[in-house]
Order: structure tokens, then C-alpha cells, then sequence
């Protein structure tokens, strides 16, 4: 199964292993399904480590901060985006989590965004809480 992952789910699963999004995390370091993600995201993942809340949770510094990066580069499917087009959701800066779901025609968005969640009935998206129910 091949999953788009919103950047707040694999963050939230970094910082909190316990909980739901870090079930999901380690169930994809398990092969247990595929990431994939676009260099929009990549980008995005990486600006979002450096927050100095966030560092501080994980105790990363720079160098773990870039290892992580270029890890999930490798492991992850990595799509381009190009010209995917996709309805914009109410938050136009949703967009490209919605052209990676159909650049890389993953199975699946998880995601707690509720603007994302409003097009369960066009895309296929999912909770985390409902993710985790199908592993």
C-alpha cells in the first residue's frame, strides 16, 4: 500500500512515538507500507525540523536534522509534481499534498487536517485513527 503522510502526522509520529502518529511511523519503519512525498514536502519537513520547539522535543541537531532528510529521501517514493492538478481545497496551501496523492496514485492521504478532510468524498483520505484501524 503506497500512503501519502501529511507533514504533521510524521512529524507528530517523531515527537510522540506512543501515540497514534507514531504508531503509523513505526509501522511504516516496519515496510509495512510505502511513503511517498514530493520535494514540496521534503522541503517543508525539513524547514519544520528547525523550529526550535521542535528540535528541542527531539533533541536533533543539525546534522541529525539533515541525516533524517536524506534518509527519508532515499526511503521514500519521491514524485514530481509537474502539472498534477487537483481541486484546491479551502486552504490553497493544501494543494500539493493533494497533487502528491495523485502524482504518485497513492492508496491513501493520512492526515488531521480538517480543509483536507472536507474531500474525503472526492480523494481518498483518512484520519490517523483510521489509518492505524487498517494495519
Amino acid at each position: 500500500m503506497k500512503v501519502v503522510l501529511d507533514t504533521n502526522v510524521l512529524l507528530s509520529g517523531l515527537m510522540f512515538p506512543e501515540g497514534t502518529p507514531g504508531r503509523i511511523v513505526a509501522a511504516w519503519v516496519e515496510a509495512r507500507f510505502e511513503v511517498a512525498l514530493s520535494l514540496d514536502q521534503l522541503a517543508e519537513i525539513g524547514r519544520v525540523l528547525e523550529y526550535p520547539k521542535i528540535r528541542r522535543k527531539l533533541g536533533w541537531d543539525d546534522e541529525r536534522i539533515e541525516l533524517f532528510i536524506k534518509q527519508l529521501y532515499l526511503r521514500a517514493e519521491v514524485v514530481e509534481l509537474g502539472t498534477t492538478s487537483v481541486e484546491v481545497p479551502r486552504d490553497p496551501d493544501d494543494a500539493p499534498i493533494l497533487a502528491t496523492l495523485a502524482a504518485a496514485k497513492a492508496d491513501v492521504l493520512v492526515t488531521g487536517d480538517g480543509d483536507l478532510l472536507a474531500l474525503r468524498e472526492k480523494y481518498p483520505i483518512e484520519t490517523p485513527a483510521e489509518f492505524v484501524r487498517r494495519l
